[in-house]
C-alpha cells in the first residue's frame, strides 16, 4: 500500500524525480572509415566543422550537462547523412529526442551562414578560363562555365499553398536549381521553388539567370536540358538532328551535361536525408529548403578536402516495417512562405537568404 502511495505521489508532482542523466557517448572515438561511413567526414575535417560551429552553439544554462558540440554536430550530420529517425539518432547517442529536435536546426543554420564560402560563381577570368578547359576536356564542347539542372527534394504536403508543390511526378516536393562546374562542385543553388515550378521560370527569375542576362558574364555558356530556352548565355541540344554535326553537337552536350546530373547523384547518394527513396522530409517548404542549402554547403566542403563518396548503408529497417510512415523526420506544418535562398550566383561575396 506505501509503494503505489507514494507513486501515486511522483505522479502528482508532490514528490520531485530525481533527474537521470545518460553518458553521452564519444562519437569521435572511432576510427576514419566508421566516421566517414556515418557522418561523411573523416575526423580531422568533423573537428574543425565543429570548432567553427562551437561559438555558435555553446549556450550558456544554469544547468549541468550542457550538450556538447561535438554532439550536437555529428548526430546532425548522422540525421543529413542517413535519414533516420531523430529517436533511433538520439538513442545512440546517448541524448533525448528532444534535445536532438532543438540542436539540429542550430547547426545546419551554423552551416548555411559557411554558405558564400563554399558555393560561388566563378565570375573571374582566370577561374573562367580554368573551368572552361576542364569541360572541354570531357567531349570537346568548348566554352562552357557551367551545366544547370533541377531535382525535387520530397515533402509532406504543406498546409499553404499545398497545389503548388506537387510537381509533374505528382508528388509535393521543392524544385531546386543546382549549376555545377566540371569537377562537381556547386557553382549556385536555388533551394526556393514549390515543386510544380518549371526550371527555366526559376533560372529565368533567380538572380543568376538575370546576371547573365544582362551579360555580366560575356564569353561563355551554361549548358541545360531541353527545357530551358535557348539564350545567348545558354546551350540546348537540338530537338530534331539531322546531319553528322548536329548529331556530335548533341552527343558532346549530353556527355558534358550529365555532369550536372552525377553531382545531383553525389548530392543525393552523401545526404541521404534528400533522397525519395528513404520517404519524405516532414519539415515546412522553408525548413526543408534550409536542409538542402546545407547539405548543398557539405558537398562542396567534401570536394574541397577530397573526402570520397562512403558505401551507403541501408536505411533503418524501421521505416519499411512501421505502417502509416511515410517521411523521415516529423516536423512543423504549414507552407510559411517560399524560401528564397540563392548563392553562388547572386554575389560573388556571399548569399541571399530570406522568406517572401
Amino acid at each position: 500500500m506505501a509503494v503505489l502511495l507514494m507513486v501515486d505521489d511522483c505522479n502528482n508532482g508532490r514528490i520531485k524525480r530525481e533527474r537521470i542523466f545518460r553518458d553521452h557517448t564519444d562519437l569521435l572515438a572511432h576510427d576514419d572509415d566508421w566516421l566517414v561511413s556515418r557522418f561523411r567526414f573523416p575526423r580531422a575535417i568533423l573537428l574543425e566543422l565543429c570548432a567553427e560551429l562551437g561559438p555558435s552553439l555553446e549556450r550558456s544554462t544554469r544547468r549541468s550537462h550542457a550538450l556538447p558540440v561535438p554532439l550536437q554536430v555529428l548526430t546532425t550530420l548522422g540525421f543529413l547523412a542517413t535519414g533516420s529517425y531523430q529517436r533511433e539518432l538520439a538513442d545512440r547517442s546517448g541524448i533525448s529526442q528532444s534535445a536532438l529536435s532543438r540542436a539540429m536546426p542550430a547547426v545546419w543554420d551554423g552551416i548555411i551562414r559557411k554558405f558564400g564560402r563554399y558555393i560561388r560563381f566563378p565570375y573571374g577570368a582566370a577561374d573562367l578560363a580554368n573551368i572552361k578547359t576542364q569541360f572541354a576536356a570531357i567531349a570537346g564542347f568548348p566554352n562552357v562555365i557551367g551545366v544547370i539542372d533541377c531535382t525535387h527534394i520530397a515533402i509532406k504536403a504543406p498546409s499553404v499553398d499545398e497545389f503548388a508543390y506537387v510537381n509533374r511526378k505528382n508528388f509535393h516536393s521543392i524544385n531546386v536549381q543546382i549549376i555545377c562546374d566540371a569537377q562537381m562542385r556547386f557553382t549556385n543553388v536555388v533551394a526556393r521553388w514549390p515543386g510544380s515550378t518549371h526550371d527555366s521560370f526559376i533560372l529565368a527569375n533567380s538572380l543568376m539567370g538575370m546576371r547573365l542576362q544582362a551579360g555580366r558574364v560575356r564569353d561563355g555558356w551554361l549548358l541545360g536540358d531541353s527545357g530551358y530556352p535557348l539564350k545567348e548565355w545558354l546551350m540546348t541540344p537540338l530537338t530534331n538532328p539531322q546531319t553528322a554535326r548536329e548529331l556530335a553537337y548533341n552527343h558532346a552536350h549530353t556527355i558534358t551535361r550529365a555532369v550536372v546530373e552525377r553531382a545531383i547523384g553525389q548530392l543525393k547518394s552523401r545526404w541521404r536525408c534528400l533522397d525519395r527513396s528513404g520517404g519524405m522530409l516532414l519539415y515546412r517548404p522553408d525548413k526543408v529548403g534550409r536542409i538542402i542549402i546545407a547539405c548543398a554547403t557539405l558537398h562542396n566542403l567534401a570536394h574541397r578536402h577530397g573526402v570520397p563518396l562512403a558505401e551507403v548503408e541501408e536505411p533503418d529497417r524501421l521505416r519499411q516495417h512501421e505502417a502509416g510512415r511515410t517521411g523521415l523526420m516529423i516536423g512543423g506544418s504549414g507552407g510559411a512562405g517560399f524560401l528564397r535562398w540563392e548563392g553562388g550566383g547572386c554575389d560573388p561575396r556571399g548569399s541571399r537568404f530570406g522568406i517572401i
